[in-house]
């Protein structure tokens, strides 16, 4: 396993997370608000 094999495919895993925990971030405020507008 190359250093930059790695990195790189670290870097990947790291984007996707982060893609979902805004995607999560973006679900539960939504949730939040519809429930105090109603």
């Amino acid at each position: 396993d190359f250093d930059a094999e790695r990195f790189y495919r670290d870097a990947k895993i790291l984007q996707i997370y982060e893609g979902t925990t805004e995607i999560q971030k973006n679900i539960i405020g939504r949730e939040l608000l519809g429930k105090g507008l109603s």
